[in-house]
Formats: structure tokens, C-alpha cells, sequence
């Protein structure tokens, strides 16, 4: 009964639109965090524990709220005994997306179609790094086996894109994505080093807020000739006031000389440098992605000991509606709207947000969309959760769909569980007479969200 070919599938018309119309569309990728050099230089993992676990903070989580010692997560202990700490955390972990993934993993890109468990880690270790070691499990061979057909990694403005560019001379799909955080985020120590390092690759001195919007442009520019067609933003909220030109330059020259702002005027700054960019966006024809409501590094001692991205982030539970439609209002008024991918981390703001998109919808089909679930809320309930707030308040049929935002090439079976679960939520509605039980008609919404719908959205090159 675990993992059947027709798992999560509760009824015959689930299936049919799974097998018939979901299963075998192409992924698109279309927001991720792989690393374009590897993918470029194309060299195997050294064991599944590279492939697997290395960088993957979802995983830490697990690990740490299982008793595991942080040597056996991030730590210098060997790597498989890190293995094995997974193999006996995922074993309490039921319910949890990652016990699905974990097995679906094993089972569709390995063949190995056991449950993992701590008795047998060695014999899945063996069998899956002998694996690891052939050309099909590199990471092109990852992308290849599994029908990805676009990825689109996220990029500092100041990186070089040079990877890209080799790939795209090998006619690889793997496209950038502009993710201007550090510039935005002036509050962090970093900020001043991080202001010369964007100077250089823009070419440009930067000494006020304006030369630093222009640096940025400059950097727009430059993604734009590489094949870039999104942007990225990861914010807390936006800012509810008005502001002007003269105020965020004050602010600006304020974090330069004191080092110190107030929570308002990092607000204002953040959003009033975003709305300058998403301006930029507009014009490039790019679409923008905001992903909001994630508070970041709460455990100050992970951070310290780790960095970011090690597991220290949470859920925000802030006011969203009043600042983001102050902004897309200012933003629509000057026909300078971008297409705009709208995520919150925390599920409540999900009817907010389908809401609020349906006062901005203009010229172009679902140019505002809702976001899949996005990490904590990339589960079952999670997912079930989004797409049945965007049927009922917005249009369903024109959603761009699943992506991992992943640091891991063995992650792309999140896109079957995610066809799965829409498959069978639309077979629920067929079965309470809420639609027709026409396969055709609801087969081809099927395909469009699980691949169609991002291609054109996004425009990407056939």
C-alpha cells in the first residue's frame, strides 16, 4: 500500500487525470537554489550524503528536533554515519512530507523501493552511491532522468553569471534569477562591504540611494542579456506609509554614518527600493516573485555557529494586506505593474492575498498568481490548503504551479506529489457533483498547471 503507483489517488478519476495527463509532463523550475557550477562541470556526488543532505536545512530541522547531535548534521562526522542519524530520524518523522519525499526519492530515481529505515541504511547506502557514480546520476543525469526541462536558479546582482553563460553556449535551459536581498536589506553588518562589491560589477560609485538604484539597473541589464526573466524577493512585510525620493536618501545616508535605523525606516526603505526595482522589472518584462512572511536567523546561536539558511528560520505572523497594496497600487497607477508571484509563510494570508490579487488583474492572463505552498507549508494539508483558496477566490486553471525551491538535484519528485494532490483534490469536486466528470475538459487544466501554464507564463524560449 506505500507508494503504489496510484498512492494519494482515492478514486478512479484521480487516476486518470494523474496517468493520463499529469505524469508525463516536463518540469519547470522555475524557482530553486541550485548552484549553476555544478551543474555546469557536471561532477558526480561523493555519496548519498552529498547528494542528499549537504545544505539541505529541512532535513537539519528533523535531525535536531530528533535528539541528533550537530556534529551528525552540519558537523565533521563521517558521512554515513550522518546517513544512518537521517535514516533514524525519518523513521519517527510520520506524516511529514519528508518521510514521502525521502522514499519517493529512493524509489523513482534509484529503483530502490524499500522504506528506509536504520536497519537497512547500509544496504541503501551501498546501492544508491554505487549509483551516484554513474553518468546517468550526475547532476545533468539527475535533470535528464527526471523531464526537467527549465531551471531557473537564484543570483546575487553581483554575480558574474558566468556559468550560466557556459551553459547557455551548450543550449542547457538553466536561467538566472535576480535576488537583490543584500541590497535591500541595509540593516545587516554587511551592508557597507556588500555596497562596494556592487559597485564594482556595476562599474558604478555608489554614494547615495539614487546611484544605488542605478547600480542596479545596471545589473538588471546585465541579467536581462544572460537570459534572466525573474526576479526574487524574500521580505518580512512591507511598509504601510508613504514615502518619497528625499526620505529614503536620508535613510539611506543615515545607515552609511550611524549604522542605526528604526524598524519603520527599514520598512520604508525596503519597499521603497522595492517598488524602484519592480519598475525595473516591468520594463525587462520580467516577472517578480515576493515571498513574504519568513522571519530569519530567530535562534542567534545557530546563526553564529552556521550562517544563515541553516535551519533558524520561521514563520512571520505580521500585517501583509495595507503595505502590499499600497505598493501595487503605486506600481498600477504608473502602468509599471510587473507580472507578480505573490507567497506567504504563513497559511492565513492565503485568502488575503488571492483577494487582493483579484483587485490588480489587468492585460494579461493570471499576471497576479498565488504562490505554490511554500516550504513550512509545502505539505499535504499545505498544499490542498492553497489550492482549493485559489479555486474558490481567483482562477485555478491559470496557475503556474509547483516548483522546490530546492538546494538538491534529487528533490524533483516534489513535482509528482504536488500533481498528485491537485489530481485528487479536483477528482474530490467531480465527486460531489461540483464539476463535470468530463476527463478531457479537466485533464487539460491538469497538464496546464503541472507544465503549460508556466511555459507561457514565464515565456520562456522553445
Amino acid at each position: 500500500m506505500f507508494l503504489t503507483d496510484d498512492f494519494i489517488l482515492k478514486n478512479s478519476f484521480a487516476k486518470e487525470l494523474y496517468h493520463g495527463y499529469a505524469k508525463k509532463q516536463p518540469i519547470i523550475d522555475y524557482h530553486c537554489h541550485l548552484d549553476p557550477k555544478e551543474i555546469f562541470e557536471d561532477q558526480n556526488f561523493t555519496n548519498l550524503t552529498q547528494a542528499w543532505l549537504a545544505g539541505d536545512h529541512y532535513k537539519w530541522r528533523l535531525m535536531r528536533a530528533n535528539g541528533v547531535a550537530e556534529s551528525l548534521i552540519t558537523g565533521d562526522a563521517d558521512d554515513y554515519e550522518k546517513f544512518c542519524a537521517w535514516a533514524q530520524t525519518l523513521e519517527a518523522c510520520i506524516g511529514n512530507p519528508l518521510y514521502v519525499w525521502t522514499n519517493l526519492e529512493l524509489k523513482r530515481i534509484f529503483g530502490i523501493d524499500e522504506r528506509l529505515t536504520l536497519a537497512n541504511a547500509a544496504s541503501i547506502w551501498e546501492k544508491a552511491n554505487q549509483q551516484l557514480q554513474t553518468k546517468e546520476f550526475s547532476p545533468r543525469g539527475l535533470i535528464k532522468k527526471m523531464a526537467v526541462e527549465v531551471i531557473c536558479t537564484t543570483d546575487d546582482p553581483i554575480d558574474s553569471l558566468t556559468y550560466h553563460q557556459k551553459l547557455a553556449e551548450e543550449s542547457f535551459a538553466v536561467y538566472p534569477t535576480f535576488r537583490p536581498d543584500k541590497a535591500i536589506n541595509l540593516q545587516n553588518s554587511e551592508f557597507p562591504a556588500y555596497l562596494k562589491q556592487l559597485a564594482a560589477a556595476a562599474s558604478k560609485e555608489i554614494t547615495s540611494y539614487q546611484t544605488l538604484v542605478e547600480a542596479l539597473a545596471v545589473r538588471i541589464f546585465y541579467f536581462q542579456q544572460r537570459g534572466c526573466l525573474l526576479a526574487d524577493h524574500s521580505l518580512s512585510r512591507l511598509g504601510e506609509e508613504a514615502y518619497d525620493t528625499a526620505a529614503l536618501e536620508a535613510i539611506f545616508q543615515k545607515r552609511l554614518t550611524t549604522g542605526t535605523l528604526t524598524n519603520e525606516e527599514i520598512r520604508q526603505f525596503q519597499t521603497g527600493l522595492l517598488i524602484d526595482l519592480m519598475r525595473q522589472y516591468a520594463k525587462q518584462g520580467w516577472t517578480a516573485q515576493l515571498h513574504l512572511m519568513a522571519t530569519r536567523n530567530n535562534s542567534q546561536k545557530l546563526f553564529q555557529q552556521l550562517g544563515p539558511d541553516s535551519g533558524g528560520d520561521a514563520m512571520g505572523d505580521d500585517r501583509l494586506a495595507r503595505g502590499l497594496s499600497r505598493s501595487l497600487a503605486q506600481l498600477q497607477a504608473e502602468s509599471l505593474l510587473p507580472k507578480t508571484i505573490l507567497y506567504s509563510l504563513n497559511p492565513k494570508d492565503y485568502p488575503v492575498l488571492t483577494a487582493l490579487m483579484g483587485a490588480f488583474q489587468e492585460e494579461s492572463k493570471g499576471k497576479l498568481q498565488l504562490g505554490s505552498a511554500w516550504w513550512f507549508n509545502d505539505t499535504y494539508s499545505g498544499m490542498r490548503h492553497q489550492l482549493t483558496t485559489l479555486a474558490e477566490g481567483g482562477i485555478l486553471g491559470n496557475f503556474v504551479g509547483m516548483l522546490t525551491d530546492s538546494r538538491s538535484f534529487l528533490s524533483y519528485p516534489r513535482h509528482e506529489y504536488f500533481r498528485r494532490i491537485l489530481c485528487q483534490v479536483i477528482s474530490e469536486w467531480v465527486e460531489d457533483g461540483q464539476l463535470p466528470a468530463d476527463e478531457m475538459y479537466l485533464g487539460q487544466i491538469v497538464a496546464d498547471i503541472s507544465y503549460h501554464n508556466a511555459k507561457s507564463y514565464f515565456d520562456f524560449p522553445n
